[in-house]
């Protein structure tokens, strides 16, 4: 639990169909967990994203469609539109990827008051890139009052997601 909560971020990137994507309108009023992560890391975001997706596919489908998942790539060098929609349709097609420039991409990491990722040479021209590792998770009220760390199972989400979907908080 956040307190106090996480406003919403606004920033606007750009969506696997190289739509402009405007974050806080298009998500506005459901519970939607933002991730910001990249198709080349060796562990934890296609682990965080297969939990989430996995977890989903247990719900029904009026909780299901309540929900918008958003994964934003730390590197936009190698995740083009194209790139970020191949990676997320192996786990759910309904899956929002946003990309932009390095510098929007910096923006939206400060708006969501994350710590900003950085590159790290790994030797031969390639590199990794150390980013945050937790989701964000906004209810309908637009704020986020829980962070789900690394390690959140498939069971954490099927038990979580309904309630937050359910849940009406009120800010004091």
């Amino acid at each position: 639990m956040v307190t106090p909560p996480l406003p919403k971020p606004k920033f606007i990137l750009t969506d696997t169909a190289s739509a402009p994507f405007d974050f806080w309108q298009q998500t506005r009023g459901r519970v939607t967990l933002l991730f910001f992560g990249y198709t080349h890391c060796p562990d934890v975001c296609p682990l965080q994203v297969a939990t989430i997706a996995s977890g989903l596919k247990q719900l029904p489908a009026n909780v299901v469609d309540q929900i918008a998942v958003v994964f934003v790539t730390t590197d936009p060098k190698r995740d083009t539109p194209a790139a970020l929609r191949n990676w997320l349709d192996h786990f759910d097609k309904r899956f929002i990827g946003l990309t932009g420039s390095d510098s929007d991409i910096e923006a939206a990491q400060h708006a969501a008051a994350l710590p900003l990722a950085r590159q790290a040479p790994l030797g031969d021209r390639d590199y990794q890139v150390a980013h945050a590792s937790f989701v964000i998770a906004y209810t309908k009220d637009d704020f986020g009052h829980v962070v789900y760390p690394g390690g959140v199972t498939q069971e954490d989400w099927v038990r979580d997601l309904p309630r937050l979907v359910r849940e009406t908080w009120s800010r004091r």
